[in-house]
């Protein structure tokens, strides 16, 4: 199954990359709710998170804790939030975003514009704590 997360790990579609291991991928979400927000998905096209199988599941948040570790690290926040919704790309993922308060992980908020100098600096930071 070809998505567009497929498309960011095969570098068809740019992405600002936070960190990349053998079997995932994070990146800045390109509407973020929050300076930060950061996307984990898994290289193997699966789309529903809970249809992956539990060693890589397991691994997945594994790899996500040392992503939110590095976000917490490098963006000002009480912590990292963190969301599985599913539905609005087939292609299991993680969200990322650091919260200070429960509202700002709502979906239904207005996401930030940001510029690309500013997403290039934010990927390079947690990237580099990661």
């Amino acid at each position: 199954m070809e998505t567009i997360f497929t498309k960011i790990i095969k570098g068809e579609i740019p992405s600002y990359k936070v960190a990349e291991n053998d079997d995932f991928y994070a990146f800045l979400d390109i509407n973020p709710l929050a300076e930060g927000h950061t996307l984990v998905v898994p290289k193997q096209a699966v789309d529903y998170v809970f249809d992956i199988d539990d060693q890589t599941l397991g691994n997945m948040m594994i790899f996500a804790k040392k992503v939110a570790i590095a976000i917490k690290k490098t963006i000002p926040c009480k912590r990292v939030g963190v969301a599985i919704i599913g539905l609005e790309v087939p292609h299991a993922h993680i969200h990322l975003v650091p919260i200070n308060e429960i509202q700002d992980i709502s979906f239904q908020k207005e996401k930030l514009k940001l510029s690309s100098e500013r997403f290039a600096e934010i990927a390079e930071m947690i990237g580099g704590e990661v």
